[in-house]
């Protein structure tokens, strides 16, 4: 059966982002993500785990100047001391707030830039991330993301995510399999679910297009539950949507789920 993840950062933005953890709870959510834990003292994160018996499923390593418009550094020559510092500082509140998934940003590549040169900075960081992160018990996403809603983004499609984690060789760097970004990309996701399925490290799922609930739009999601399930897979399910209206009234779609 799959087991929801509330996304914090896009669900629930009606309350102030601490109050969000009792809000998804009351809902019956077990599990949170979001995209940064930064601006809080990762022990106060951790109470408001704590008091609403939630578990951390993941967050994102710090993406840089994410206000100047920056989606991560990782593919960026030049910042590999930055990367390597502000890793330490995700594995640091991983500790604390317990998950055992951190999503690594690629970044925004310019056009003009040396995609080789790009991929290889790539290659490194990451190499890096996944050993510092393997004795922590921590496995490293990466995440493939559309080109509509984050242009420039140096990662897009599901293959070439699998294959940067192959050429890396690390048995912790996995691919984060958002159905939201591949749909747009790509499609085909149930066959790509079950081609890539051994390097899935996290699904995240959204409607398609508008990126509301999964209960409007293109794609049919009981039957990609159900794909899942056959799948075998036992982690979290990222509900990384933006509700059309209030959380809670949009949340008729995962009902029958939680009964089962």
């Amino acid at each position: 059966m799959p087991r929801f993840a509330a996304n914090l950062s896009m669900m629930y933005t009606e309350h102030d982002f601490l109050d969000r953890f009792a809000a998804a709870a009351k809902d019956g959510f077990q599990a949170v993500e979001y995209l940064f834990p930064y601006d809080h003292p990762a022990a106060e994160i951790r109470k408001r785990l704590d008091d609403n018996g939630l578990t951390q499923a993941l967050f994102n390593a710090p993406p840089g100047d994410w206000g100047a418009g920056e989606r991560g550094i990782a593919a960026l020559p030049g910042r590999e001391t930055e990367f390597r510092t502000e890793f330490a500082k995700a594995l640091e509140y991983a500790a604390v707030l317990g998950n055992d998934r951190v999503h690594v940003m690629a970044g925004i590549v310019p056009a003009d830039a040396d995609h080789a040169r790009c991929r290889s900075i790539y290659l490194e960081n990451l190499a890096y991330a996944s050993a510092s992160a393997a004795s922590h018990g921590i496995t490293v996403l990466i995440e493939p993301i559309n080109t509509r809603d984050m242009p420039g983004y140096f990662l897009n499609r599901q293959d070439e995510g699998q294959t940067i984690c192959r050429q890396v060789g690390a048995a912790n760097l996995k691919v984060q399999f958002d159905c939201y970004h591949c749909q747009i990309v790509e499609g085909d996701i149930a066959k790509k679910l079950e081609r890539d399925f051994a390097g899935i490290g996290h699904i995240q799922i959204a409607g398609v297009p508008e990126r509301h609930e999964p209960d409007i739009g293109e794609l049919n999601y009981p039957y990609l539950f159900d794909v899942i399930d056959r799948l075998g897979y036992t982690g979290w399910i990222g509900c990384e949507y933006r509700p059309r209206g209030g959380t809670s009234e949009g949340l008729g779609w995962i009902k029958p789920w939680l009964k089962r």
